[in-house]
């Protein structure tokens, strides 16, 4: 059953001619039993379409609208579509489109604004005829303005075609109209869930609820808080966190339905159609409120009227103008706010031809000056009223899920047909289906998409992937790498137009034929070469995306395009033109760099990760380094390497400790090189074929007396050049024989540093909570001591010495010029970093509650002292405005201001040795890794290198029950024992592998503890019978060793 009401007189209600104007709804028995299943209404003529997918057209025909000859006042069919299934129908101010089932489009009536999309301006076309340019594309929804069209196909793409005057095919200024149908590319890649078109204005939403308008804006109609008019999409950002799921345009007004059921509307309000108990026009979405409270599901737009209906009552509500009762009120005059739809009860409408059945609202539709509300019996089992709320998966773009692959499966399996294949590359190929295949239904997850939050469920990404390689798919497989290579990656464009339609980046890391080799040339670098194209703000949102993801997630893409670095060092000559291999090595590794970047803020895996293994197996580091240091010196060689300008250096993430201390031997190579032949750089390749410098005056030898170590030191150090602290270190004591194997020198840096470290002089403050030391701002030595540390911390790397400092992460930072932030304060003083911490995010009124000035107070032996932190802090209160430059300040003063003078002294010592370009290769937790040695521990890798002298050997019993009892220890006391064997508990950078010790039997006997030896790494042990008695005297021996420190 069907009501009907509003303007008649053209017999656009179907129901015979009658009076002009209907003033509250009338039955039409016209469709009674026959299945109505939508109607379209246009200016003054309506469409009627069946489930059996006829069409019946009534109304003005004065440019051949209807599609029929047989007069206007009752529906009547339009048998040129006979022989078609029609799916949907839509009607213009003088014209009619209509789609079938297989995605074909009909257009009809007035087409001399192009509106029909036939290619040629006819003012009158009578009989439905085929869009043809529209037949490679199946449309799935189709929306007339006045004089203009948008249509929506399977695969996400819009096509515009019409009168343009107002910019409403949003194909930009200056476009003309168009006689046949233009792929609006502007919104490509968006995932869009619905079209509508106003009188001269457009709107597209996504799934997401992402709600785009174009076109005319003369009463603020976009909702844009303006009236200009937009001649390309525009994305209305009020509307963005609103979960809006439907809109309906009017003339010059629109309305959006949200998925709690809320109305918002905009635009012209002069005839009250806005529903805001006023005629005022409203630039910017606002919310119905007199329907607050109640949850609404459907909303149509007339000319200048709006419908709403609420399911809780069963009430449709009406507002705006009414001069033709097309509010069906049964009142006169225009309503500025909801009034309820007359003679709609709730649920049951008596009829009276038999007995009274009862009757459902099924579905509102509105348009020109008139209505229709379709009803449906309750007897028909299909009482529930249409939810607008809900998607309509026939009119929607195609998904790509587990089903849709079964099904494609099977018709590739049953026909050879070349349009199912192509029906399948064209989905396959299509951005915005897959952004729209994989939303996080999840609490409405993808609602939230934003720049931080990308709304994909990763989890049915992976599920769809792995059932798409299974053996069964195989054909399909070869579909979807074929549409990505050749369509849809090329396509990818620098600037996406929405967050949305940058899904597809997360998405395709995630597909197994990308990780696999044979598709990295054809598929993975293209798609490093897509991203690396993006403009700076989407490029900044992926990073976003990347920086959140699942550390497993992350840790796959930096390993595949690792891989595909390796796979291009090794068998890329043989594949690729010197040109292309350099391209793609270089995207590659330009790839790695941002993900790097993305990992220093988010740290998703350790920075380790990013090391290629095998690098110095497969390019000459030292040839690499050369090349790297002549291009950042900017000379060009008369003969450039023939390997090209990809230099690793300039990627020294991915380079492991073994490759960066090759790095560094080059470097002191050509230090001296240019120190003995000048600065002459054109010479440097010779480094590769002369006898190196180092052969003739190999060592850094120091002369010094235990007694005087410090002094001696001092002395010996400041006489020799930058160039010479480069060179290994000898050392030798004054008056012994020793030959310097390392042990001398290790002893060397042990001593050294126990009397440097000694609290006496107070060169360092110890932070008792984290361990940690930090410069002291008094103390009592000169700063040449401090100078001399510096230099201590260089010679340690290059003698790949581990030496046991425990400085923060910071004072590296600091030395690599990267600025200190609050989580240094936390490793180094945690208390005092959770306090700022605490301070930054109270929510309440903070000069109250923690008192504080910019200024602090410092106690030095008894006498306190108060620190301004900047000019007349005492003065300035720390308050909601200025805490961030309060803590800014804090951390200035404790990492630098307070202790400039000796850190500058040590920076300038550590620089003496390690400066220069090779030091921008470090990050600081690897600088730190070389001075202190790293935490990457493997025990067995440490057994498995030891080696035994006296009466012991790997199967000795008591070496065997030492071996039991170590790896029975908890990590910390094994730490412990790394530190009474060593002099360290942390391992040389090169791993456990160059960690090598020596365990030697003694004839003491069981009651006596083993001694270790810490500058040959040596431990003497008796020969324990039991293993209990080996782990008491064990654990003793460990627990009484303090090494050095400032206790």
């Amino acid at each position: 059953m069907m009501l009907c009401w509003g303007s008649s007189g053209s017999g656009q209600l179907g129901i015979g001619a009658s009076e002009a104007s209907v003033f509250e709804p009338r039955s039409c028995c016209m469709f009674d039993g026959r299945g109505l299943k939508e109607v379209a209404c246009g200016s003054q003529h309506s469409l009627f379409l069946l489930h059996d997918g006829s069409v019946y057209a009534s109304g003005s025909n004065s440019f051949g609208q209807l599609g029929h000859d047989k007069g206007g006042w009752r529906p009547e069919l339009v048998g040129a579509l006979d022989a078609q299934k029609i799916s949907g129908v839509s009607c213009g101010q003088a014209h009619s489109l209509a789609v079938n089932e297989q995605g074909q489009v009909f257009a009809w009536g007035a087409g001399e604004g192009g509106q029909l999309g036939l290619g040629a301006a006819e003012e009158v076309v009578r009989v439905p005829r085929l869009i043809k340019k529209l037949c490679e594309h199946r449309i799935s929804q189709v929306m007339c303005g006045n004089q203009h069209c948008i249509a929506l196909s399977k695969d996400g793409q819009l096509f515009v075609w019409g009168e343009n005057s107002s910019g409403q095919l949003g194909l930009g200024k200056g476009e003309p109209s168009t006689l046949s149908p233009q792929p609006l590319k502007s919104l490509s890649g968006i995932p869009l869930a619905l079209i509508s078109a106003g009188g001269d204005h457009s709107f597209a939403l996504s799934l997401s609820g992402a709600v785009f308008g174009w076109g005319k804006n003369s009463a603020g109609q976009l909702g844009l808080n303006d009236e200009q008019d937009r001649a390309v999409p525009c994305h209305i950002k009020f509307l963005r966190s609103q979960k809006v799921v439907y809109i309906s345009c009017g003339e010059e007004h629109t309305a959006a339905l949200t998925k709690d059921g809320g109305l918002f509307t905009f635009g012209n309000g002069s005839r009250g159609q806005l529903g805001h108990d006023s005629t005022r026009n409203e630039p910017l979405p606002r919310r119905v409120m007199e329907l607050m409270g109640t949850e609404v599901s459907q909303i149509a737009c007339g000319r200048h009227h709006t419908l709403a209906f609420v399911p809780s009552t069963g009430l449709v509500y009406a507002f705006g103008s009414n001069t033709q009762g097309q509010l069906g009120t049964g009142l006169r005059g225009n309503a500025k706010s909801p009034l309820p739809v007359r003679n709609i009860q709730p649920l049951c409408i008596g009829y009276t031809h038999t007995k009274a059945e009862c009757y459902t609202v099924g579905k509102i539709h509105s348009g020109g000056d008139h209505s229709f509300l379709l009803l449906s019996t309750t007897k028909a089992g299909s009482s529930c009223p249409e939810d607008f709320r809900i998607m309509n998966t026939t009119k929607s773009i195609a998904v790509i899920n587990s089903e849709s692959l079964d099904s494609w499966r099977m018709k590739l399996h049953d026909n050879s047909d070349s349009s199912i294949t192509n029906d399948i590359i064209l989905l396959f190929s299509s951005t915005a289906c897959w952004n729209a295949s994989f939303l996080d239904q999840s609490d409405d997850g993808h609602f939230k998409t934003n720049p931080k939050v990308p709304g994909i469920d990763f989890n049915a990404v992976r599920l769809l992937f792995e059932t798409l390689m299974k053996p069964a798919f195989a054909r399909l497989l070869e579909q979807a790498t074929k549409s990505f290579e050749s369509l849809l990656i090329p396509q990818l464009p620098c600037s996406p137009p929405d967050v949305e339609a940058m899904r597809i980046y997360l998405i395709l890391s995630e597909c197994p034929a990308l990780h696999d080799s044979k598709n990295y040339i054809s598929l993975t670098i293209p798609l490093a070469m897509a991203i690396l194209r993006l403009d700076a703000n989407p490029s900044k949102v992926l990073d976003n995306w990347w920086s959140l993801m699942d550390c497993e997630v992350f840790s796959r893409l930096v390993e595949m395009y690792k891989s595909i670095v390796v796979f291009l060092l090794t068998g890329g000559k043989a594949l690729l033109m010197p040109v292309f291999l350099e391209s793609y090595t270089s995207a590659a590794l330009r790839l790695l760099e941002k993900l790097h970047k993305v990992n220093l803020k988010a740290q998703r895996v350790e920075y380790n990760h990013f090391y290629i293994p095998d690098i110095s197996r497969l390019v000459d580091i030292q040839e690499d380094y050369l090349k790297w240091f002549l291009r950042k010196a900017d000379i060009k060689m008369r003969c450039p390497p023939v390997q090209g300008s990809v230099t690793l250096c300039a990627y020294p993430f991915i380079l492991n400790a073994q490759a960066k201390t090759t790095v560094l031997q080059t470097d002191a190579e050509l230090q001296m090189q240019m120190a003995v032949s000048g600065a002459n750089l054109h010479n440097v390749f010779m480094l590769l074929t002369m006898e190196p410098l180092l052969a003739r005056n190999p060592f850094l030898v120091l002369h010094v007396r235990r007694n005087l170590l410090v002094s001696d030191a001092l002395r010996e150090l400041t006489v020799y050049s930058d160039v010479d602290l480069k060179k290994p270190l000898k050392v030798i004591f004054d008056g012994e024989e020793a030959v310097d194997a390392g042990g001398v020198t290790k002893e060397f840096f042990l001593l050294l540093l126990k009397e440097l470290m000694d609290p006496i002089y107070g060169m360092f403050t110890q932070y008792s909570e984290s361990n940690l030391l930090w410069f002291s701002d008094k103390c009592f030595v000169e700063h040449n001591w401090f100078h001399l540390i510096g230099i201590i911390c260089g010679l340690a790397i290059y003698n790949s010495t581990v030496v046991d400092l425990h400085f923060p992460l910071v004072l590296y930072k600091k030395l690599l010029n990267v600025s200190p932030t609050l989580d240094d304060l936390k490793e180094l003083s945690p208390t005092e970093g959770r306090s700022l911490q605490q301070l930054l995010e109270y929510e309440g009124d903070v000069e109250e509650t923690f008192c504080l000035n910019f200024a602090i107070t410092r106690e030095y032996y008894g006498i306190t002292e108060v620190k301004e932190l900047v000019q007349g802090g005492k003065t300035i209160a720390v308050d909601k405005t200025n805490r961030k430059e309060f803590v800014h300040a804090y951390l200035q003063y404790v990492f630098s201001d307070s202790v400039q003078e000796q850190y500058l002294a040590f920076s300038s010592g550590f620089l003496k040795v390690c400066g220069g370009e090779i030091l921008s290769l470090f990050q600081p937790s690897e600088l730190m890794a070389m001075v202190v040695g790293n935490s990457n521990y493997n025990w067995e890798e440490m057994e498995k290198n030891a080696s035994y002298k006296g009466e012991f050997s790997a199967s000795h019993p008591t070496v065997k029950m030492f071996w039991e009892v170590f790896h029975e220890f908890p990590l910390e006391k094994k730490k412990q024992f790394l530190l009474f064997l060593t002099g360290s508990d942390r391992i040389p950078i090169h791993g456990m592998a160059s960690l090598r010790i020596v365990i030697q039997s003694t004839a003491a006997e069981e009651h006596y503890l083993p001694v270790a030896h810490t500058c040959y790494n040596l431990l003497d042990m008796p020969c324990y019978q039991t293993k209990e008695t080996l782990r008491h005297r064990l654990t003793q021996a460990v627990e009484q060793y303090e090494g050095f420190s400032l206790v």
